[in-house]
Formats: structure tokens, sequence, C-alpha cells
């Protein structure tokens, strides 16, 4: 598979791992927001450690730790890094808990386009005439969106506006996907130990014993989608990434209504049928470039 057929299939794997999380959550209870986000820190550093075992990408790890001893100013950039992932972590654990889906699922709607301008403004990325069409459709769903909910809280704005420095900051690091989770789960690992240290619920995992299976687990679902997603983000051009955003929002309102039992208004027709002519027309234009592509190199 060529670069970008590996970046798309790299993205709706990530999308995919996504949306099993908030559902996951639920398993998790009594511990609240912020034992969830530090366990979830602790648990993926092992299981990021296995996913590199298991890829062979030990030689690339150590090759990275290397470089961040020659280069000093990626020790800087890092523990910036992990604080904006941090937030993110945060902001979608916490949202659901305390009813904000709304507000955050909104933020993840307006994600996509914000990207797309990134890619315009910040690298010159030009969209195809199709995804020129899907951005617009996309932009008209989002606007019902804001028209018929009247909601823009700080919660949409930390997603939308969050997530593009630091994939930008990412990119122009220039250290692969999971190399750099490993070093910013190492940075947030001694605040995530004295959070569990010092504000843990010991006693909650004397009477749900569960709690020892799921962790790990939380570990490792989040050590695939984050290494997936940005992976995918260094494959595909920002735009074209920023758009297949559209799948994880679009997917956890399938799982709402089909499986949670969520209600649907049929005036939300607005905001998700043109969202969803969007995802089809850019699936459509990707499918055509990786086409072309596989007629240039067919041994690609």
């Amino acid at each position: 598979m060529n670069i970008s057929g590996r970046g798309v299939a790299l993205s709706l794997a990530s999308s995919l791992l996504f949306v099993t999380l908030p559902g996951y959550i639920r398993w998790l209870a009594p511990l609240d927001s912020v034992q969830v986000v530090a366990h979830r820190v602790v648990w993926s550093i092992p299981m990021v450690l296995l996913l590199v075992a298991f890829t062979r990408q030990g030689g690339v790890l150590r090759a990275a730790g290397q470089r961040l001893l020659r280069e000093r100013w990626l020790l800087l950039c890092f523990p910036l890094t992990a604080a904006m992932m941090l937030v993110q972590w945060g902001v979608f654990i916490w949202a659901p808990m305390v009813g904000r889906t709304l507000e955050l699922s909104l933020g993840y709607f307006l994600l996509p386009l914000t990207m797309v301008l990134c890619g315009r403004l910040f690298y010159g990325e030009r969209l195809t005439s199709l995804q020129s069409i899907a951005v617009a459709f996309a932009l008209l769903g989002v606007l019902h969106e804001l028209w018929l909910t009247r909601a823009f809280s700080w919660f949409s704005l930390i997603t939308a506006l969050g997530y593009p420095p630091y994939f930008m900051l990412r990119r122009r690091m220039g250290v692969d996907a999971l190399s750099g989770f490993v070093f910013e789960m190492l940075v947030l690992l001694p605040f995530a130990i004295f959070t569990i240290w010092h504000f843990g619920e010991r006693q909650a995992f004397m009477e749900t014993p569960r709690l020892w299976g799921l962790l790990p687990m939380l570990g490792l679902i989040s050590a695939l989608a984050f290494g997936a997603m940005m992976a995918s983000s260094r494959l595909l051009p920002m735009g074209l990434f920023g758009i297949l955003s559209y799948v994880e929002p679009m997917l956890l309102f399938a799982i709402a209504v089909l499986f949670l039992g969520e209600h649907f208004q049929v005036q939300q027709l607005w905001t998700y049928g043109p969202i969803w002519v969007a995802i089809l027309l850019t699936g459509w234009d990707s499918a055509r470039l990786l086409r072309k592509q596989a007629r240039r190199d067919p041994k690609g």
C-alpha cells in the first residue's frame, strides 16, 4: 500500500478505536475524570512499549532518543506537546461526565474545518474540487448545528482550536508517532503517579476488581488509537487529514443513536446530512486519488 493509502487506513482505524472510549469509560466507575486520565497515562506507557516491540520499532525509538540528546530544542517541545495532549484528553473524558457532550461533539465537527484552514494558510495546500465541495457541505452542517443548539462554549473551542497547533508542532518536530507518544507519556508520568497516589480511591479497586483488567485495556486502546492518528497526520496532507476527521464524530453519532438509545431530532438531519455528504465526497475523492497512484506505481 502506498503512503496515501496507509494514511487513510490509519486515520479510519484511529477513528474506530477512539469512538469506543466514551462507552468504555462508563465501565470505569467509580473513578472520576481526573483519575481516569491519570490511569490512562500510566497504562499507556507499557502498552505502547509492547506495541513498539511488536512492530519491531525498538531501533526507531532508540534513534529518536539519541536525537533528543543531540537536538535539545526537542526537549523543550515535548513538555509543550504533552501538556496540549493532556488538555485534550481531559476535555474528552470530562465533558461526557458533566453532560457537555453536545458542546464537545460540536468542537470535533469544527476541528476538520480548522485543519483544512491550517493546511491552506501554513502549508499552501490546495484542495481538489471535490474536497472544496465537501468542505462547503461540512460547513453548512456545522453552521446549522450552531444555529440549532446555540451551544458554543470553551469545550468546543478547546477541541477545535487546540488540536491544529499540536499536529503542526509534532509535524515540525519530525519524531515518529510511537516514539513521540512514548516521550509525551514519560513527561506526564510523574504527574499521573502523583495524582493517583494522593487523590486516588484505593477502596475502588477492592470494591470493583474489574478495574484491574479494564485499565490496562484502556491504555492499549489509547496507544493504538493515538499512534494510528499521529502516523496518519504525518502521511497525509493536512487538509485531507482534517476532512477525514469527520469520520469519528459521525461514528459517535451512530453509536449514540443505535446502541446507547439517545434521541435524534428530525431537524438534526440538516446538521448530519451535509456532513455525511462531505464524508462521502471525501471518500470518493480519496479512492480516485489512490487509483491514480496505483496506476502510476503498480508496485506501490
